[in-house]
């Protein structure tokens, strides 16, 4: 049967979807463009799709994310902002494998108002994907925000993004709490409900005008002081990094925000901005990614 494939191929993981009737019907996958052991993108791109290539070729090849990048396969300029799904799309670039078309998408750059540049790449893929998934989105002004390693929260307006701001708010957490001594516990150390517990003082802690910088090594004290365990202490910095993130965007967010992500992640985003009296609506990235990579579709 006639497929299409789309990926994204960020620096960890590569994930491939096997398109049929617009239909995802088989997944595959491969290293990110960060670990390629030794093998060029093309190279790898074919191995990961040499199982299905048994039987028949794709027409297409769709791929987004840092396979675009300065260290990719492909070096694709930014798009400016503002723009739509149309500038996004005729800013993408085209290879070839063997005799197979391929197209990358292009990521977006912006100039805050603060004078400070901004770049992504993927997470355009997600937002034009959202606000063809979702039309609503695309008439009118929305805050879309992406939880991640690296978070983004852009501003959209009638079906195009003007703007985003980045949050390293998950490699943030990720090196205090690989290589910092503020959680000395296992994260299996305590009840299963002190994560919780945990996260909703951290809210707490910044809602209430706790700096971020003060407010850390407070995580190390409750363990040694009050006997926090280690499960509260991943909690509370959880918490706190969110709510930070979360007490900086407060003043451009309005109505429902629009997450865009991991379940459990943006549930836990969600559950930060009720904290400060702000709806949530969640849509999976995996959903978004490929109704945008279908924007990449030539006619």
């Amino acid at each position: 049967m006639s497929y299409t494939v789309a990926g994204d191929w960020g620096t960890s993981n590569l994930r491939l979807y096997r398109i049929e009737d617009g239909a995802v019907v088989d997944r595959a996958a491969g290293p990110g463009i960060g670990d390629l052991g030794g093998q060029t993108p093309d190279q790898v791109l074919r191995g990961a799709l040499a199982g299905w290539r048994e039987t028949s070729e794709p027409r297409a090849i769709h791929l987004c994310g840092m396979v675009g990048s300065r260290n990719g396969w492909i070096e694709i300029p930014y798009v400016d902002c503002p723009a739509g799904p149309a500038t996004w799309a005729a800013g993408s670039a085209r290879a070839m494998v063997d005799r197979i078309p391929v197209t990358i998408g292009a990521g977006l750059a912006c100039t805050r108002g603060s004078g400070a540049p901004d770049v992504m790449r993927g997470e355009e893929t997600q937002i034009f994907g959202a606000m063809a998934l979702m039309p609503e989105l695309a008439s009118g002004r929305h805050l879309i925000a992406l939880p991640g390693t690296h978070s983004k929260w852009a501003s959209v307006e009638d079906g195009r993004v003007t703007g985003f701001q980045t949050f390293v708010t998950g490699e943030l957490f990720a090196l205090l709490r690989r290589h910092s001594t503020l959680t000395r516990a296992a994260a299996d150390d305590g009840a299963a409900e002190d994560d919780a517990i945990g996260f909703d003082a951290g809210l707490d802690r910044i809602a209430e005008g706790g700096h971020l910088l003060g407010a850390l090594f407070e995580t190390r004290a409750a363990q040694l002081r009050t006997g926090a365990s280690g499960r509260w202490a991943l909690g509370f910095l959880s918490g706190l990094v969110i709510g930070a993130e979360i007490a900086e965007i407060l003043p451009a967010a309005t109505g429902t925000i629009t997450l865009i992500g991991d379940p459990a992640l943006a549930d836990r985003y969600g559950r930060a901005l009720a904290a400060r009296g702000l709806g949530a609506t969640v849509h999976t990235g995996e959903a978004c990614a490929l109704a945008g990579l279908a924007l990449l579709e030539t006619p």
